[in-house]
């Protein structure tokens, strides 16, 4: 019998609902996994190392990793009005951010890509000091004045009232407007070396556990809520229906095109290094 592969995404409800039935081994005909809940700065470097087989990481780390792995072209966080917001303690104007101090989850996520492409264009001179802090911290550290502005992502968009803090910018409207695009997020990626017979298989395992995610949503609804790092039912189910959608199951011609432009774009301001042309090739015959 062959070893488990290994697979690494993060304790997010999108993630743990659309591999719920293939790590639980409710796909009969799907490979055996061994899996790791990290968050994504942590899956996004070992996937950097070459770590482990199958990975779920931001869109931005691709063109460090395609040399040794494959886009998977489904299963990812791909979609419409979903993306990562910029607040302010006090409601500010864009062009008010010039030289401000933000704090980031990560340089290197999709999130920070996206926001670095808008600052280009909406702040003028751009932001000042980026500081990198635990996704948990970022609000309370705008509410406290402890930095000017802050990026979030995930379950934020629904709880940063509560904090008191103003939407100074949305990253998925802006991207949306520039390019009529969906907002690409993160990807799921498999070791290039199983061999395409494999990675077939994986994009299929893949595509069944997100039909069966959302054929029976409440079979893995105590599974989510276990992972889901205290985070109440209802914005559960609204970070389900947010980051879970037609993108998830199949990226598709449009999934694709918004990835390329992502990418390209990120390799235009010198924040990437330029896709290699077919890098994707794979993706397509999958």
């Amino acid at each position: 019998m062959p070893a488990p592969l290994t697979l690494a995404h993060s304790s997010c409800p999108n993630d743990t609902f659309v591999f719920h039935a293939w790590t639980e081994g409710l796909l009969p005909e799907a490979p055996e996994v061994r899996l790791t809940l990290a968050d994504i700065d942590v899956t996004n470097g070992r996937a950097r190392r070459g770590e482990l087989d199958v990975l779920k990481v931001s869109y931005g780390v691709l063109p460090h990793i395609l040399d040794e792995y494959a886009l998977l072209p489904c299963g990812g966080a791909l979609g419409h009005g979903c993306g990562p917001l910029v607040l302010v303690a006090e409601p500010a104007e864009p062009a008010g951010l010039a030289g401000a101090r933000v704090a980031v989850p990560s340089t290197s996520s999709t999130a920070y890509l996206l926001f670095r492409l808008w600052a280009a264009d909406a702040v003028p001179g751009g932001v000042g000091e980026i500081v990198v802090l635990p996704f948990h911290e970022i609000m309370p550290a705008v509410r406290d004045g402890a930095v000017d502005a802050g990026l979030v992502i995930h379950e934020a968009r629904f709880t940063y009232g509560r904090y008191g803090l103003h939407r100074a910018a949305d990253m998925g409207e802006e991207w949306e407007k520039r390019t009529g695009l969906p907002i690409p997020l993160g990807a799921i990626v498999a070791r290039r070396s199983l061999g395409e017979p494999v990675l077939r298989t994986l994009a299929d395992a893949t595509r069944a556990s997100v039909r069966a995610a959302r054929h029976n949503p409440d079979a893995s609804r105590a599974y989510v809520l276990r992972h889901a790092q205290e985070m109440e039912p209802d914005v559960v189910d609204q970070h389900i229906d947010l980051y879970v959608n037609e993108f998830t199951a199949d990226l598709g011609a449009d999934g694709l095109h918004a990835v390329h432009t992502l990418l390209d774009r990120s390799a235009a301001l010198g924040l990437l290094p330029r896709l290699p042309d077919g890098a994707l090739d794979t993706t397509r015959a999958l």
